[in-house]
């Protein structure tokens, strides 16, 4: 299968932004709460070498903007791309939210889920720290009164990003590009997504893809107990702890982070 190709299609009412590169094996790309597809840009062209890869903007994030206000899936907005696309199986990779979107689907269409990536995942029916969704909350206040810049900033300086924040200075320039360009729709219009019910956290033991969870050793300890279930309670799962590394993995350590990911697709 090959397809180089970008732009949108309406998905349920909101026009979708994606990207297609290369050849063979089809592999997806979900990206994390208030950034875009764009933070995939180390894994986009080194993945197409090898396979077909797509990544685009989920709804309410980067060029993928909603007209109106409704309720809506991610899940389902990811099986209606892939049928679009004419994608039946495929890997599916995602980091934070985009993980928790990916294990949502795996759980959902199994049959169309070849292998996971979790990458500092969040996760359907965990329950976070207090000061989680008192930071959350408080950045959705300042979306909801209009103050969309602040929410942003706010969100930029969210404890979850200071090693990226602190660390090579063209990743962190990248990083601070691609989360300034978000709209902030999200944090203006929260609450629409339809949850999967039961949640993921209720039955991670269904899953039957083989899956890779990989967590950074700097990330927010919150997540270090997702991955820390994810890998207990997955049946075919290996984990990869990225030292001196924190939630965005894929853009602070990207050399070693593509070598895990490719090394894991091409396993037996």
């Amino acid at each position: 299968m090959k397809s180089d190709q970008s732009g949108f299609t309406v998905i349920n009412g909101t026009p979708i932004y994606f990207e297609q590169a290369g050849e063979g094996t089809p592999i997806v790309l979900l990206h994390g709460l208030g950034l875009s597809a764009r933070m995939w840009d180390a894994q986009f062209s080194h993945l197409a070498k090898h396979y077909h890869v797509t990544r685009y903007d989920l709804r309410g994030f980067g060029q993928s903007l909603p007209t109106s206000p409704t309720t809506f899936s991610h899940v389902e907005d990811l099986k209606a791309l892939l049928d679009y696309l004419n994608i039946a199986h495929t890997h599916i990779m995602g980091l934070s939210l985009g993980g928790r979107i990916a294990i949502d689907f795996a759980l959902k269409y199994p049959a169309h889920v070849n292998r996971l990536i979790l990458v500092d995942s969040a996760l359907g029916g965990f329950r976070f720290e207090e000061a989680w969704y008192e930071q959350i909350n408080a950045i959705l206040q300042l979306g909801q009164a209009g103050n969309i810049a602040t929410a942003k900033y706010s969100w930029l300086n969210h404890p979850l990003f200071i090693p990226i924040l602190q660390g090579n200075v063209t990743t962190r320039q990248q990083f601070e590009q691609i989360a300034g360009d978000d709209a902030g729709w999200h944090w203006v219009n929260p609450g629409l997504e339809a949850p999967l019910k039961p949640s993921a956290a209720t039955r991670l033991n269904s899953i039957k893809a083989k899956t890779l969870v990989i967590v950074g050793a700097l990330d927010l300890p919150d997540f270090q107990q997702i991955a820390a279930v994810l890998a207990q309670q997955i049946p075919d799962v290996q984990k990869f702890e990225l030292a001196n590394t924190g939630h965005m993995a894929n853009m602070e350590n990207p050399e070693l982070f593509n070598e895990i990911i490719i090394n894991f697709l091409a396993s037996p």
